[in-house]
């Protein structure tokens, strides 16, 4: 076992790259104890290894001396290693650095763009001559041709000179269409309905980004755990056969969450999902949840949805969704019970913008201070979604927004108008490896066209709560008229945190909410302000951070004489 692995070279800042480049650094921090024959053959093995960390770093003029107990490994036959090694010694002479002279990657497709440390008089660093090749590669490959490969390459070093001139030619080969697809690995989803959903184009001109897009489809169903798209090795007259290599996650899942608060009590749910219902990557999903569990709430509240996702029912990248949802509210303002449904076709314009809309209804008896009331609506549901948001689930940096409009009829006790809201996130990193996270929210709503008495009551709008102000109850703001509390017609909220990672696990967040609700259909007027503020601890999982929340109101005459606990899976925004 080896007792001591030294790294000596003659440029300070090069120790921690050839320690990187280094197989018999990786085997001794990998290995708790690594026989010697291998620590022999990582060392026969990093000569190679070494030299090429020098050239990474512009260094070609290099030699190196690599010892296993005072012997020069180079020397050590594989049948005469011995049962032992104490000690490796690594010792490096980089010699001088070099500086590009004459380069070239020719031919170049119009546009194409090489690194700029590829240029005469910059450092030699032997990746960027593999960048350069790589760009003027994907530039042609870009404009369809998509067999280009370097086909030659001179690379010489000038010792004398300290100059390493490069001259790479570039084969463009034909520009090439998409061939005959074919279909591999999937055992339950049907080939003609994978064919379907990707859309594919035969006959069009090559382009990798379509390619990429294909194998995008087919993850965005949900069905798949893997998707491969392998471009064929020989061109069929000018066509390009593509193959689709997917594997297909277990159809079923089953999923469950748990939230709480001091507050609003504890919060139950669970699914059931089936990933592949009929054969074509149609999801049927089942939600169960039940909230305000030991709450101060009111009662508790319950609801079931079912969801029935099918894949391009029209054009490609459109998905059709049909809910059918139950649910049951008792809060301290009002009782609801309702059946809502509908269909929504939504379609998805880039990795990060979709729209969508369709049509719905919703059946309902509700209790309030307006009386008890029954009505049915016909809605017309439509959205529009940003995101550029660098993660879902713990994002660091970026933004989202979303703008909800539901334009509806209203028959029986409710009225007819429309209900609007928009939520938009913005979020930004600084510090080492961006450990500090600055992360601002914010909503607006407002229902249009009826009064409060008309309006749906869960069309209506309440801050407080974990999703709006934290500290404040759940629902405790709404708007009070004559003694009578109901819903507002008009909401504002604003949130900030700033999340500190004290270690890759463990994080802190400080924040600050404020949120209002106004009578009328204008934000901002003929309402009230409530806020909260406190401190939070993350832990962070693969599956979103733990959070964990205590808040207390800064407003009003409750300020500051109450602390809520909060406790959940993802970031609250």
């Amino acid at each position: 076992m080896a007792q001591d692995l030294t790294i000596a070279v003659d440029v300070a800042d090069l120790e921690p790259v050839l320690r990187q480049a280094s197989l018999v650094a990786t085997v001794l921090s990998t290995e708790d104890a690594p026989l010697a024959q291998d620590l022999i053959a990582a060392a026969r093995a990093d000569y190679q290894r070494i030299i090429a960390g020098l050239y990474s770093e512009g260094y070609y003029g290099g030699t190196v001396s690599i010892r296993i107990d005072g012997r020069e490994a180079a020397s050590i036959a594989p049948l005469d290693a011995p049962e032992t090694v104490s000690a490796i010694s690594i010792e490096v002479n980089a010699g001088q650095r070099f500086t590009f002279g004459q380069v070239s990657v020719a031919p170049l497709a119009d546009g194409t763009v090489l690194p700029d440390g590829f240029a005469a008089g910059q450092t030699a660093r032997s990746g960027e001559v593999k960048a350069a090749v790589a760009a003027a590669v994907a530039a042609w490959r870009t404009e369809g041709h998509a067999k280009a490969a370097p086909t030659s390459q001179q690379i010489t070093a000038r010792h004398s000179e300290a100059e390493l001139n490069v001259a790479v030619g570039i084969d463009a080969g034909p520009q090439v269409s998409f061939g005959p697809l074919t279909v591999s690995g999937n055992e339950d989803v049907r080939t003609d309905a994978i064919t379907r959903i990707v859309g594919y184009r035969q006959g069009t001109v090559f382009s990798p980004h379509e390619a990429e897009k294909l194998a995008d489809r087919l993850r965005r169903t949900g069905a798949f755990s893997s998707v491969a798209v392998i471009e064929g090795d020989a061109l069929i007259g000018t066509a390009l056969p593509i193959e689709l290599q997917v594997s297909e996650k277990l159809p079923r899942r089953l999923g469950y969450g748990v939230e709480m608060s001091t507050v609003d009590g504890l919060t139950l749910s669970g699914y059931w999902m089936h990933r592949n219902m009929f054969g074509g990557a149609q999801r049927l999903r089942v939600d169960g949840i039940v909230s305000g569990i030991a709450g101060e709430t009111g009662g508790i509240d319950y609801g079931t949805t079912v969801t029935y996702a099918y894949p391009r029912p029209f054009s490609i990248d459109t998905e059709a969704v049909a809910t059918l949802a139950l649910e049951h509210e008792d809060e301290p303002d009002y009782k609801l019970d309702q059946l809502t449904g509908s269909v929504i076709v939504s379609r998805l314009f880039s990795d990060n913008r979709a729209i969508e809309g369709g049509i719905g209804f919703v059946t309902a008896e509700s209790e309030d201070a307006n009386g008890t009331r029954e009505y049915t609506l016909l809605t017309l549901p439509m959205a529009g979604t940003v995101d550029r948001r660098d993660s879902t689930l713990n994002p660091k940096n970026g933004h989202y927004a979303t703008l909800d409009l539901t334009p509806f009829v209203g028959f029986g006790d409710a009225g007819t108008g429309g209900r609007l809201y928009f939520d938009g996130r913005y979020y930004r990193s600084v510090g080492t490896d961006d450990n500090v996270t600055f992360a601002l929210r914010g909503q607006l709503g407002s229902v249009m066209g009826v009064s409060i008495a008309e309006a749906p009551t869960d069309y209506l709008f309440y801050s407080g709560g974990g999703d709006s102000v934290r500290g404040e109850g759940y629902k405790s703001l709404g708007y009070t008229t004559g003694g009578q509390t109901t819903g507002g017609r008009s909401f504002a909220a604003i949130s900030a945190e700033t999340r500190i990672d004290v270690t890759p696990s463990i994080g802190m967040v400080g924040f600050v909410d404020a949120g209002f609700i106004g009578g009328g259909s204008v934000p901002f007027d003929d309402g009230e302000w409530q806020s909260g503020a406190g401190l939070g601890l993350r832990y962070n999982t693969g599956i979103g951070p733990i959070r964990l929340d205590l808040a207390t109101p800064t407003s009003g005459d409750g300020a500051g004489q109450s602390i809520n606990l909060y406790v959940g899976i993802g970031q609250a925004f």
